[in-house]
């Protein structure tokens, strides 16, 4: 399970209660911009067509598996 931060943490915003480990946990969004720095997104087959077509409204994208993002800190 995973337990907020509340704004402690170092490049992260989540610790896995198990684990100990720090993970910087995002929603999806609309833009694409899902990581905290630039990387590869690879997307669920049991989440993709909501992906596509609810949360970035581009279902001629949907049959893709993988993109990659810019970062959260990229501008």
């Amino acid at each position: 399970m995973f337990h907020s931060l509340k704004g402690a943490g170092f490049k992260a915003n989540y610790r896995d209660d198990e684990t100990g480990e720090e993970y910087w946990i995002s929603g999806c969004k609309k833009n694409g911009g899902d990581t905290l720095y630039g990387g590869t997104i690879e997307i669920d087959d049991d989440v993709r067509a909501e992906y596509w077509l609810t949360i970035r409204k581009m279902p001629e994208m949907r049959d893709l598996t993988s993109i990659r993002s810019a970062g959260k800190y990229s501008r």
